[in-house]
């Protein structure tokens, strides 16, 4: 290997590891607000990503119907709790629901009549955040609204089973071939002895933005706060006021963001499946747990290790890459296991 090899590696290292960035931060904060291991942020990434490229080929995006069967399943579960409170509080907030079953129903009549495939890049990625991102919300309501008082044994399991079950679903809305979306840009900046490819440079641009938002957000703005109590201690933050329905509803509509602007970006740069997703937020939560679930700067500086190992391996022993990625976690574990002392979970 050379400087021009190890030159090109460290940018793909440092362009995977951005996503992985992302996506390790969308994992943390799930985790420490909802405590749940949020297995099924890599489905957002792939739905992102082929949801793109279905508009791009102006084909019919089917996904929308599973946006409006999620909203009719909890638009009844809203009816459903609003009809056990009291007479006088049944009409608050009806226009809400309605809402919800509308808005996909809005969206799928915009999708079957533009002309999908002439629109502006932006556009299409509007679209495809407007279709997307409202699933992470709904799938808190349905799957873990009604047990987030459960153990943290318990909703891992409901992770597992939603992320399976819309594995099945990605693949009857999208099909098995896989698909890859234009690039943003197609130009090639020359760095010294190395040629940059613009695509990277936006995946590495837009991670940052997106970080410095959230890291704004969370210092700045008091529903940022909001979460930022929740995190810390969600008895004190709920005894506070702070609504841990809220708190919850608001992370997994900033992880199904995350996770569907990170398909978005590497949709151009990788052939994405309907099961691609879940390897991809696997290496995102290598990261996480290198950050010990608790620390959002180390699990960035996490996952960006993390791409520059898959990128270095790539090269020296390609067809181990992934177990090198993923025995990376074994001596993590083992040191913060040392480390640590045993701590009941807290009491609700």
């Amino acid at each position: 290997m050379n400087a021009q090899i190890a030159l090109i590696l460290g940018q793909d290292g440092i362009t995977n590891g951005a996503i992985y960035a992302l996506l390790a931060l969308s994992i943390l904060l799930v985790f420490t607000v909802t405590r749940v291991l949020f297995i099924p942020q890599g489905e957002f990434v792939a739905f992102g990503a082929l949801t793109m490229a279905a508009i791009q080929a102006g084909r019919p995006v089917l996904l929308v119907w599973l946006l409006l069967a999620f909203a009719l399943a909890e638009a009844a579960a809203d009816l459903m709790a609003r009809a056990k409170r009291p007479g006088q509080r049944r009409q608050r907030g009806l226009w809400r629901i309605g809402v919800k079953v509308i808005y996909p129903l809005i969206l799928a009549a915009l999708l079957y009549q533009l002309p999908l495939a002439q629109l502006p890049m932006a556009v299409q990625a509007l679209l495809t955040l407007l279709l997307v991102v409202p699933m992470g919300p709904q799938l808190y309501r349905l799957f873990y609204q009604p047990i987030a008082s459960a153990s943290t044994l318990v909703l891992l399991i409901v992770s597992i089973a939603v992320h399976l079950a819309l594995v099945g679903l990605g693949l009857l809305a999208f099909g098995a071939e896989g698909a890859r979306t234009a690039p943003f840009s197609d130009a090639t900046l020359a760095l010294g002895p190395m040629n940059v490819n613009s695509q990277a440079l936006w995946v590495v641009a837009v991670s940052a933005v997106l970080i410095v938002v959230l890291y704004q957000f969370f210092e700045r703005s008091m529903y940022g706060k909001a979460l930022r109590a929740a995190a810390f201690n969600r008895l004190g933050a709920r005894l506070m006021g702070i609504s841990p329905i809220f708190a919850g509803r608001a992370t997994f509509f900033l992880a199904a963001l995350i996770g569907t602007v990170s398909g978005i970006l590497i949709a151009p740069i990788t052939t994405m499946y309907f099961d691609s997703g879940f390897m991809v937020s696997l290496k995102g939560f290598v990261g996480a747990i290198i950050g010990g679930l608790v620390s959002y700067p180390l699990a960035a500086a996490g996952a960006i290790l993390v791409g520059l190992i898959e990128a270095f391996s790539s090269f020296y022993a390609s067809a181990y890459k992934e177990i090198i990625v993923f025995t990376l976690i074994i001596p993590v574990l083992l040191w913060r296991s040392l480390k640590s002392h045993h701590v009941e979970e807290e009491d609700e």
